[in-house]
């Protein structure tokens, strides 16, 4: 267990790094190439700095929503194929599932970061794609744990 978390927050912390550690290497330098040219190009770094001094509406305005959009898929692809490749096999199964609801869910919140808003307070393009990764890794957790379960009463 501790070391497929250890693999999967390394990429949480930099997509790429818990492939590194998997010593898939090619794979890691990729999503670590596209974690960059993303964060890069989507101004994501200084959004988070805008996002936590409290100044949201500029965080909005300097983020590149075109790119913003690809950051969800490759930050939990890369968390769920590092979580994936350090667990034995007979855990694996739907494996992919939470991860990928969460990206679907994450994608929705950047859509909506712009102009969602709880009790007043926008929560922008940091915070709220952030509170949806959780949502979506619940919702895929509980799903995937039905479908186990229902396929296990049919054999």
């Amino acid at each position: 267990m501790e070391s497929r978390l250890e693999k999967a927050l390394w990429s949480i912390a930099i997509p790429g790094f818990g492939q590194l550690m998997n010593k898939k290497y090619f794979k890691g330098i990729i999503l670590i190439i596209l974690e960059l040219i993303i964060n890069v190009k989507a101004n994501i770094n200084t959004a988070i700095v805008l996002s936590f001094l409290g100044q949201t509406e500029q965080a909005v305005e300097l983020s590149n929503y075109q790119w913003l959009m690809f950051y969800p898929c490759v930050y939990l692809y890369s968390i769920w194929d590092a979580y994936k490749d350090a667990c034995e096999e007979k855990e694996k199964p739907l494996l992919f599932l939470p991860f990928a609801i969460a990206a679907y869910v994450e994608t929705v919140g950047v859509i909506y970061s712009k102009i969602y808003r709880i009790k007043g307070v926008l929560l922008g393009p940091i915070f709220l794609p952030m509170a949806c990764i959780f949502i979506g890794l619940v919702i895929g957790f509980v799903i995937r744990y039905l479908v186990l379960k229902i396929s296990k009463n049919y054999q």
